[in-house]
């Protein structure tokens, strides 16, 4: 099951909660209001095993130290996380002022694949870089879901002009990685509504 909850600190932003029949799975993504997060996850009775984090801007990662004590779940990233959660230029929140650092408890590397505790979830990582060189999808074939970040959105595109970004790139992630999975795929992003895999091959504003 996936819910979602829009966040919002300097920007708004989507959260989500992938969880199994017993309400065990994972948070991704909490970009701001810890509190409201935590009364979500609370009033849901769902238990997080892990944190997952599509990229390192800080509108994604905002909330995620006060939720890592809170909930008690370790914070799992991109290998290539680090250069982004540490420092504030890269993950954009020097800019507004408000200077965010963060570390990562697991490194994940492009193609692994991630489960919750009782194994009933899984979740592949997909390197997907070009909106930050950190980016991935994390891709559920069992339920035909796909957490996408900033990669893809209803109708566009992950913007390339942050530190990191590359245009050639994520038009290589989406070609590649992102449609080649089946066009039922549904695919949730950081700013928009859900949308799949096969109504963004046709509108792609890159393609």
């Amino acid at each position: 099951m996936v819910g979602s909850m829009a966040v919002r600190g300097f920007l708004e932003e989507m959260t989500y909660a992938y969880v199994d029949e017993k309400g065990c799975g994972f948070l991704i993504d909490p970009g701001a209001e810890p509190d409201r997060v935590a009364e979500w996850i609370g009033e849901k009775g769902w238990t997080i095993d892990a944190i997952l984090l599509t990229h390192g801007h800080f509108d994604h990662i905002g909330a995620v130290e006060a939720l890592r004590s809170r909930l008690c779940a370790p914070v799992w990233a991109y290998e290539d996380g680090p250069r982004y959660l540490e420092d504030p230029r890269m993950n954009l929140s020097a800019y507004y002022g408000v200077p965010l650092r963060l570390s990562a408890d697991r490194l994940l590397s492009d193609g692994c694949v991630v489960e919750n505790r009782s194994g009933t979830l899984s979740l592949q990582v997909v390197s997907t870089p070009g909106h930050t060189q950190d980016s991935v999808v994390y891709y559920g074939k069992e339920d035909g879901i796909a957490f996408v970040g900033d990669t893809v959105f209803a109708g566009a595109v992950g913007r390339t002009d942050f530190p990191g970004g590359s245009l050639r790139d994520l038009r290589a992630s989406l070609i590649d990685r992102v449609f080649v999975l089946p066009p039922e795929t549904i695919l949730y992003s950081g700013h928009s509504e859900p949308t799949t895999v096969g109504m963004e091959r046709t509108r792609c504003p890159i393609l």
